[in-house]
């Protein structure tokens, strides 16, 4: 990657505050945070590969998420851990071309991949009776690779188009990771090209996967009006409440974020919102999908035992 001639060879994250002690209360709340993280992905995803009963299609997806939230966490977290401990705030350039380009992948992939199990709980849903023959292991995997390969296609492109600006207004970084936002902030010149890219971005990665989220969720919806019993109508729900409720807490953070005018900007305040996708959000989803789901819960005891 061609770097332009204001580039710094480093940049400081400003993190969330200088006051020591602060830094030292923050390093011991996101320590626990990756720390429940690791556990609570890593053992949903061993549960899923040892319990035959949780081989099925719904599990195959949960189990990649669980493992792309393990990553994706990662990415953020340890460098995080370090800002606070540390005095030296810098990270390299390309410490910090790594760090956008897997957190955009990662992102994106997770985008695609909530998409791909709204289809999946459709499919559960209006065709119960067919579910294990339309959603086969080969469609599956199909959409789980799909959905990796189009995130980090689409993280390739805005990667490139983010540091070939020319960053000549400082090297300082008002956030905890490299972002999109603080990033385009210390960039100058013409940015009306890079505006292009980032919509059309936005739209492929963000806007379209919502879509198809939405439209899974109105034909659902439709399905389960048409169940006469009120319990049938309740157990059908409960099976996709909890890709509804990760659904909700991810996009609307992220659309928060990416999808408000320049003008409205607010890096300290969006600094707790990106907070929450990147750190918070991976360590909800294991919670999300096993503390209510009670295939999960026998397969933990039988595991335990």
């Amino acid at each position: 990657m061609e770097r332009s001639n204001h580039t710094a060879t480093k940049f400081i994250l400003v993190g969330f505050t200088r006051d020591p002690t602060m830094q030292l209360v923050l390093f011991a709340v996101f320590l626990g945070v990756y720390s429940l993280t690791v556990v609570g992905n890593t053992s949903l995803v061993v549960l899923i590969c040892k319990d035959s009963r949780l081989h099925t299609p719904m599990y195959f997806f949960i189990g990649n998420l669980s493992f792309l939230d393990f990553w994706y966490s990662t990415v953020y977290t340890p460098k995080i851990l370090m800002t606070c401990i540390s005095e030296d705030k810098s990270i390299s350039f390309a410490g910090c071309v790594c760090q956008f380009f897997f957190s955009a992948g990662l992102a994106y992939s997770e985008c695609y991949l909530l998409a791909a199990m709204a289809y999946d709980r459709y499919m559960a849903i209006s065709k119960p009776l067919l579910y294990s023959q339309a959603m086969s292991v080969k469609l599956c995997a199909s959409l789980v690779v799909s959905s990796y390969l189009g995130g980090f296609i689409n993280s390739s492109i805005i990667t490139k188009r983010t540091f070939a600006l020319n960053f000549c207004s400082g090297n300082v970084i008002d956030d905890f990771f490299c972002d999109l936002l603080p990033l385009v902030k210390l960039a100058c010149g013409k940015k009306d090209g890079y505006q292009t890219v980032l919509y059309f971005l936005l739209a492929s990665n963000v806007i379209t996967p919502t879509v198809l989220i939405l439209a899974s969720y109105l034909f659902i919806i439709a399905t389960i009006l048409r169940i006469r019993s009120t319990q049938g109508r309740l157990k059908a729900f409960s099976t996709c409440s909890s890709h509804l409720i990760s659904v909700t807490l991810y996009y609307g953070s992220i659309l928060y974020i990416y999808s408000r005018p320049q003008s409205s900007y607010s890096l300290d305040r969006d600094k707790i919102v990106s907070t929450f996708y990147t750190v918070v959000f991976p360590m909800l989803n294991p919670m999300i999908y096993s503390l209510r789901n009670k295939d999960v819960k026998e397969a933990l005891d039988k595991l335990i035992k």
